[in-house]
């Protein structure tokens, strides 16, 4: 039984929606949790609507999904650089990072497990050697820590903020300024929990400064720079000020140019080696599926 007490600053939210902050679970299993009375406030039965107040008891039954069989899977990795501390790999569009629940193949955590045994543990059983992570439908460059020791280091730069990671995408509309700054705080849709938003509500801050790189008739090119990495971080705040990913299912409120993924790729990648200590930086050229788009765009 999970237990937790209610701080002020929750105070008067949904019971459903402040578990499924607390847990790892999605809003539907929550809700039917709550129906099952394996959820209780107070040692009492509760709806899923009830507001929950400062000091609340609320006990969670302790819930595990069907357990995962990760196997290594060949896989035609595009290796950018690999050494006995890290692997850079430059993503392929369609490729999710690592397993979850529902999708425990095709990850590039299969394809890292057939191509290399040492890969780090630090973030368990089914994200060995994830450091960080883009969307499913980002293309572009990560570093894979194939050492604890090595993991440290890169997860230490990314808090400090240290690393560089640079973005281009191409969005709808015309961005009239050169360059700019968005800072605004990204955390879960109050609505829709499989979304993120830019809200005051258990949020953190999130800040992305961009550049235009090239202006068409209905849409802009954009070189992207994270100091900060929130989920869906990029594509939240091009939404937010009215500059939607092109192709983005998600965010984008516009009309998709065809299937081959949103165009956002992550282009640089630098950071400081875990054991020599050397400032090492990588780029990647855009792919395929977004140059398509980009020559539709451009010929519109």
């Amino acid at each position: 039984m999970q237990t937790y007490e209610v701080e002020i600053d929750h105070s008067g939210e949904r019971l459903d929606t402040y578990l499924t902050q607390c847990c790892d679970l999605s809003r539907s299993k929550i809700q039917e949790m709550i129906i099952n009375q394996q959820v209780l406030v107070n040692s009492k039965p509760a709806k899923s609507s009830y507001l929950i107040k400062e000091k609340d008891k609320i006990e969670v039954e302790e819930y595990h999904e069907e357990p995962m069989d990760l196997k290594p899977e060949k896989m035609d990795l595009d290796i950018v650089y690999e050494d006995d501390d890290i692997i850079v790999v430059n993503k392929a569009n369609g490729v999710v990072v690592h397993p979850a629940v529902g999708n425990p193949s095709g990850t590039l955590v299969n394809g890292l497990l057939y191509h290399s045994q040492k890969l780090s543990s630090i973030n368990g059983e089914f994200r060995p050697g994830i450091v960080h992570r883009i969307d499913a439908d980002t293309t572009g460059l990560l570093v894979i820590a194939k050492n604890n020791k090595a993991h440290e280091s890169l997860a230490k730069q990314l808090e400090e903020k240290t690393t560089t990671r640079k973005y281009v995408a191409l969005v709808w509309g015309i961005v009239n300024t050169d360059t700019g700054t968005i800072d605004a705080p990204i955390g879960r849709d109050l609505h829709d929990r499989k979304k993120m938003a830019v809200t005051d509500v258990n949020s953190k801050r999130a800040i992305t400064h961009f550049k235009v790189l090239e202006r068409y008739s209905n849409a802009t090119l954009l070189e992207l720079q994270l100091e900060t990495g929130r989920t869906h971080q990029i594509r939240v705040h091009m939404n937010y000020i009215g500059y939607p990913i092109v192709n983005d299912p998600v965010y984008g409120h516009r009309k998709k140019i065809d299937d081959t993924g949103q165009c956002l790729h992550a282009k640089t990648l630098g950071f400081i080696h875990p054991t020599t200590n050397q400032y090492m930086e990588f780029t990647s050229e855009l792919p395929e599926c977004f140059m398509n788009v980009l020559k539709q765009v451009t010929n519109s």
